[in-house]
């Protein structure tokens, strides 16, 4: 049972214990006009400690939702995603220690936002002493810190009744079905007087809003920034669904659908998506065989470095050794001969059997390592192919190494950004039938980052590479690092 308590010596509710008002609603609670604080005590003097009949399923989202500002939150169907904002919801209503505390939980459609949510708010907040409910507003006012919050339920239909108000804390259900300017141009701004926090929850629909959102919240995690998280759960790691039921679905929905709704894929309902999801999540989760040291020695260690292109971009060193990637090394802020430096230290401490460094970007890097005597070999993305009538360029060549190895048991460590940017690149075929990779622009401009981390890791396929030094017996593997 979640239990929100308040300090010891608190006094008892002064118009016991369901307040003076009981059900009926308090003039301006829920209106635009001005609570009256005179009709309401104080949490504090209304109760010691307050159960609210609800028991996480994962109380470590809640420890997320508590700590950071904005949380993005993708999960599969039937995860339980509303039961959980809105008890968060709740507590932070009742916690709020701001005059006149302002929450609100938004759907795509305001009828549906009703059905969806507006019973379970009515349910979980039934047993705050003093609590008011306006059905026709569909909102409920519960005593806090603050002398009073209220929540209020609307729909991402009608921006305008959002517009003009203040909030403490929203939430945006099914953001996939909302439009852009809902959050950019109406509840953002909401937030910014009071610092409220939003909370962005729904099941992937494709690339938009949501997944932007999400990729931007794992972006901002990576580089530390404490008031983003990403979080996503598919279906195959929670316990929301019974096993036998999940299998049910993945038998009886068609691949896409089941990709998209039950293991959480943005790009499942895309057909020219050159990585799916399912192959960089298997990576990510133990891949193939190849994760001990037996299985890697006499294999060649090789060094992909992708140089940062624009200020806000990243630097980034990606060693792999046959099926294993090494964790990658990420630099922000640093010019090209600091950049060298940080290379050159980490050829020193890994020795790697070859460096592949991205020539667009690197020039000076390349020129600063090859005069501190490293032997490395710059690498064209849009140069001619090894497999020129396969592949229009370089870089579609070395990505689509990338998938085979995924394919033939890659191991990846886990990381939110690196899903992302593997995933994220579509393909076409030009006029002589060769593979062609999205421009990285164009990649750019739809996900707001470079596909840094992948880069570097695609830079480890430039070329075939052999060891320099007679190596141990080599391991027995599937995996034929010349066969792409």
């Amino acid at each position: 049972m979640a239990e929100v308590r308040k300090r010891a010596d608190a006094g008892k509710s002064r118009n016991g214990p369901a307040g003076a008002a009981g059900g009926r609603r308090e003039r301006g609670t829920c209106g635009d006009g001005e609570t009256r604080r005179s009709r309401r005590a104080p949490m504090a003097e209304l109760l010691t400690e307050l159960t609210i009949p609800y028991t996480p399923r994962y109380p470590g989202i809640h420890d997320t939702l508590e700590s950071r500002r904005f949380v993005v939150l993708v999960a599969h169907r039937r995860f339980g995603k509303t039961v959980l904002v809105i008890n968060h919801l709740l507590k932070s209503a009742l916690l709020c220690g701001r005059e006149r505390g302002s929450f609100a939980y938004v759907g795509p459609l305001r009828n549906q936002a009703k059905v969806v949510a507006w019973d379970y708010l009515k349910h979980y907040s039934a047993v705050i002493p003093g609590r008011v409910v306006n059905e026709s507003e569909l909102c409920v006012s519960v005593p806090s810190n603050g002398g009073g919050s209220r929540i209020r339920i609307f729909g991402a239909d009608n921006p305008d009744a959002l517009r003009g108000l203040y909030f403490d804390g929203v939430v945006l259900d099914e953001v996939a079905q909302m439009k852009r300017d809902v959050w950019e141009e109406v509840v953002q701004p909401a937030l910014a007087d009071r610092g409220g926090w939003a909370v962005f929850i729904g099941t992937p629909k494709g690339v938009n809003l949501f997944s932007e959102l999400y990729e931007q919240a794992a972006r901002f995690q990576a580089e530390g920034r404490d008031d983003w998280a990403a979080m996503r759960f598919p279906v195959t790691e929670t316990s929301a669904l019974p096993p036998e039921e999940v299998e049910r679905l993945r038998a009886e929905q068609s691949g896409t659908v089941f990709r998209q709704e039950m293991l959480c894929d943005f790009t499942a309902s895309t057909d020219d998506t050159l990585i799916s999801l399912d192959e960089v999540t298997a990576a990510m989760n133990g891949g193939g065989r190849a994760g001990t040291d037996a299985d890697t020695r006499g294999l060649p260690l090789i060094m992909g470095v992708d140089v940062a292109r624009f200020g806000s971009d990243a630097s980034a060193i990606f060693c792999r050794r046959g099926l294993q990637g090494l964790p990658p090394v990420v630099f922000r802020g640093l010019d090209n001969m600091d950049l060298a430096d940080r290379v050159a230290a980490a050829i020193a401490e890994q020795r790697p059997d070859a460096v592949f460094i991205d020539a667009g970007q690197g020039q000076g890097v390349i020129d600063r390592l090859r005069h501190m005597g490293h032997r490395v070999t710059e690498v064209p993305f849009g140069g001619r192919a090894l497999h020129d009538t396969r592949f229009a360029n370089r870089r579609a060549e070395m990505w689509y190494a990338v998938r085979e190895w995924l394919r033939a048991g890659g191991r990846l460590v886990k990381s939110e950004a690196l899903l992302a940017e593997l995933t994220a690149p579509t393909y076409s075929f030009d006029a002589a039938g060769r593979i062609r990779l999205e421009p990285k622009d164009e990649i750019r401009d739809r996900l707001k980052r470079s596909t840094d981390l992948a880069d570097a890791l695609a830079l480890t396929f430039a070329a075939p590479v052999g060891v320099t030094a007679p190596p141990p017996k080599r391991a027995k593997s599937h995996y034929d690092p010349l066969a792409w």
